[in-house]
């Protein structure tokens, strides 16, 4: 009876150890499984990460590329575009006027061309003045001259009047009050009679007493009376 006691024992003991070694296998085959798994996800994801990389940078190069071509052809359509403008400008300031003929010329090159331009009118216009151009010129003088001293005999007469109060050399205060004239400019003395004549001008309370004497005086008469004035 102990020895089929000890016996069953034993095989109880052999099951026990060959589930144990069976199990511990099966648990190893697992463990291996999993690693192998896991290392092959890890390697698909590392490998689906550089593509991604690679393509995301082949699009930025393709984008940049794209980029430089579309600014390299905008720059071209600017030039062209300015060209015309700029050959324009470039020719109309290499014409210049010649100062004796009057005619449009080219921008001289150099010194020597400036020289040839200036000197390059014909010789009837660059010749003395005649005899005929010099009495001319006397008799414009003259007659500009005539004009001014008629313009001075009026305005003398004119200031006959006014020599009663400002004295003959025109430096008297009429009535001990107003301004001297003598001395004065033309243009001052126009604009001071036209505002007396006016009523707008009163210095020292003799606004009403010059209007009076100036009423009558028409812009020649005042323009030609300033004139004299201003020559005492």
């Amino acid at each position: 009876m102990k020895k089929v006691v000890l016996l069953s024992i034993a095989a109880a003991a052999v099951l026990f150890t060959g589930c144990s070694e069976e199990t511990k296998k099966a648990a190893s085959e697992t463990a291996t499984a999993a690693k192998e798994t896991t290392q092959s996800a890890v390697k698909d994801a590392e490998t689906a990460v550089t593509e991604t990389v690679q393509q995301v940078v082949e699009t930025t190069k393709e984008a940049a590329q794209e980029a430089k071509e579309k600014t390299s052809e905008a720059i071209e359509a600017t030039k062209e575009a300015v060209a015309p403008v700029v050959e324009g400008t470039k020719e109309a300031a290499e014409d210049i006027i010649n100062p004796i003929t009057g005619q449009v010329e080219k921008t001289p090159a150099s010194a020597e061309e400036a020289t040839t331009v200036v000197t390059s009118a014909p010789a009837s216009e660059m010749e003395e003045p005649t005899e005929e151009t010099t009495v001319s010129t006397l008799e414009t003088e003259e007659k500009t001259e005539t004009e001014t001293t008629a313009d001075n005999e009026a305005g003398k007469t004119l200031f006959a009047k006014c020599a009663s109060c400002h004295g003959a050399d025109g430096k008297t205060k009429a009535l001990g009050k107003s301004e001297i004239v003598a001395g004065q400019s033309a243009a001052d003395l126009e604009t001071k009679i036209t505002e007396y004549k006016a009523g707008t001008r009163d210095v020292a309370g003799m606004g009403a007493l010059m209007k009076g004497q100036v009423a009558t005086l028409s812009d020649e008469d005042i323009k030609a009376l300033a004139a004299y004035m201003a020559t005492l």
